[in-house]
Formats: C-alpha cells, sequence, structure tokens
C-alpha cells in the first residue's frame, strides 16, 4: 500500500466521483480507477458503493477513511518535524464559528506575513469544529470555551458578552418565554448558554428556527420573526440606529471565552505555530456597550 493510494482513496471519498477526483489531481480516470480497485484488493473488501449518481463509501470504507485520515496526517507531521526551522509553507485549514470579530485582524497579520502558506477557513458550530479538529479534518479551529477531551489544548483569544437581541424593548426577560428563538444549529455554544438561562428559569421559548449565518439571524432578529443570544459587538450599530434592543443576562451566562483549539499530540509545525504565535501577539478585550 503507498500513501499516494490513500490520498487518491481519501479524495475520491470527499469528491464522491472518480471524475471529481481525476480533475483535482490532473490524472486521468482510469488512473485513479485502478488505484482504487488496487487498494481494494489489498483491503479485500468493497470500499465504495458504485452508483449512477458517483460513489459512496461502503462501512468498510468509512472505517478505512478514519485510518487514512490519521495516517496522512501522521505522514505530514513526520516530514515537517524534521524541517523546524523552514518557514511556514502549505496548507493550513483552520474552522471558525460565524461570529469571532477578531478573525479579519488575526488572519490578515498572518497571511501578509507568511505568504506560502495556503490558509483554508471552514465555518461551523463549536461541536462540529471539536470533532473535526479530533479526527484530523482541520489544523485546528476558532471556538466558544467549554470542556474538551483530554486530546485538545486551547488557546485564549478574547472574551465578550452575549446579549439577547429583539426588534422591541421588552418590558421584562420573561417576555422571552413567548418569542421565537432564532439561532444557530444544535452543538453552537451561544445556543447552548441561552438554552442552560430558559432551563434555570424553568422557562421554555415557544418555538427554535435554526439559521446557518449570524448575518440572517440579526436580519430576522430586526424584522421581528424572533429574539437571538449573540456577542454584543455584532450589534452595536444596530443597537445605536435602534433597529434592536439589547437585554443582558447575569454573567454565567453571557460572558464567554473564544479559544482556538488543536490537537496536543500533533507536531507543531512552523506553519501551526506561527499561527498561534499571531493570535498570542494580539491582545483582545471584552467587548461591552
Amino acid at each position: 500500500m503507498e500513501f499516494k493510494d490513500l490520498e487518491i482513496f481519501q479524495l475520491v471519498a470527499e469528491k464522491g466521483t472518480i471524475t471529481g477526483a481525476a480533475r483535482e489531481l490532473n490524472y486521468v480516470q482510469s488512473n485513479i480507477t485502478s488505484r482504487i480497485r488496487k487498494l481494494e484488493a489489498e483491503m479485500k473488501t468493497p470500499l465504495f458503493n458504485r452508483h449512477r449518481r458517483g460513489m459512496s463509501l461502503t462501512p468498510e470504507g468509512k472505517r478505512l477513511l478514519t485510518y487514512t485520515s490519521k495516517l496522512l496526517s501522521l505522514k505530514e507531521d513526520m516530514e515537517q518535524s524534521v524541517q523546524t526551522d523552514q518557514e511556514p509553507s502549505g496548507k493550513l485549514e483552520i474552522g471558525t464559528i460565524e461570529s469571532v470579530i477578531h478573525l479579519p485582524k488575526i488572519l490578515s497579520s498572518y497571511v501578509k506575513q507568511y505568504k506560502k502558506v495556503d490558509l483554508s477557513l471552514f465555518t461551523g458550530v463549536t461541536e462540529s469544529l471539536v470533532s473535526d479538529v479530533l479526527n484530523h479534518k482541520l489544523d485546528g479551529a476558532f471556538v466558544t470555551e467549554r470542556d474538551f477531551p483530554s486530546d485538545i489544548i486551547s488557546h485564549n483569544v478574547f472574551e465578550e458578552e452575549l446579549v439577547i437581541v429583539s426588534d422591541t424593548n421588552l418590558s421584562s426577560v420573561e417576555a422571552l418565554q413567548d418569542k421565537t428563538v432564532l439561532c444557530f444549529s444544535e452543538g453552537c455554544g451561544y445556543r447552548a448558554r441561552l438554552m442552560n438561562w430558559f432551563k434555570d428559569q424553568q422557562m421554555k421559548p415557544s418555538k427554535i428556527m435554526e439559521f446557518g449565518t449570524l448575518e440572517t439571524i440579526l436580519r430576522s432578529a430586526v424584522v421581528g420573526l424572533g429574539v437571538a443570544f449573540v456577542p454584543i459587538s455584532e450589534v452595536k450599530k444596530l443597537h445605536e440606529e435602534r433597529q434592536l434592543y439589547f437585554h443582558s443576562l447575569p454573567e454565567q451566562y453571557s460572558k464567554i471565552r473564544t479559544v482556538f483549539i488543536r490537537r496536543k499530540d500533533t507536531h507543531l509545525t512552523p506553519t501551526i505555530q506561527k499561527f498561534i504565535d499571531t493570535i498570542e501577539e494580539n491582545e483582545f478585550t471584552i467587548a461591552s456597550m
């Protein structure tokens, strides 16, 4: 078995078609097909289900993909661990929650200094990003602080305050029980904080609507679709323009820390080390009104 076979297998699994993988690698399709068949022969089991729309992993293929991600990550660590003085370069895949207000400053500072790095950014909720880091799908991620598995190490980025926003001034927080909550999907740290508050108040929101972006959540709150629990830094302008009003919750629910996480057992390549250095070189304070 060759590493190249595993790389091709991983790419076909990602693209879902031989054609997509061949285009990405600039290979002829027959080369990709023969490599996959060779790997299946070595594994003595089909790794893909073939169908009209493309290819999907069999249960055995899914198990192999887990090991493949780990092996290819270890290979990259091995190659770079003996080149500690090299200039940061190559791929850097970072995940982030939607509302990291200082992210543009961090990214701008990093890419301007290290031009050989091919940095890609992926968004998601905290729970899924933690999983992607653990499974070697991401080199690191910006997430809300929580209890992380022992395989994860975190670096502080900044703290800020979360507030409930609505299109009108609510007479009391009890009125929230009759409002629709606008939020990200399950696994979002902000949503978990707000649901804990509801639970502790022995209250339940009348309805929950899930959205994919913070911008859509805020626009929906402005037009009165419901209320949202968001960083205060994201609603300053809307508050000043009286498009949204904010309502504070006790500190145990509202004060939240954003951290950068990575796998503890992964070798710190110059590429990721300099990224962490860039984060730590910037000092951020708690955002407030």
